[in-house]
């Protein structure tokens, strides 16, 4: 199974709150984060809803 790499390229500062959560619960506090997710419809379904924060790869 592929898995995708995940960075976190914007700032958490004065975002939603669930926008917040959905990053620390893929394991991203801070500005140059990056964390391994196995590509299944839960991690894409996070990356749908802050997309706009991360910069996303295939391994």
């Amino acid at each position: 199974m592929a898995n995708l790499k995940i960075e976190l390229v914007k700032s958490l500062n004065g975002r939603n709150n669930k926008h917040i959560a959905t990053a620390n619960s893929l394991g991203l506090h801070k500005i140059g984060n990056t964390t391994v997710q196995p590509d299944n419809p839960q991690t894409r379904g996070k990356i749908a809803q802050i997309g706009y924060l991360l910069k996303v790869t295939e391994e």
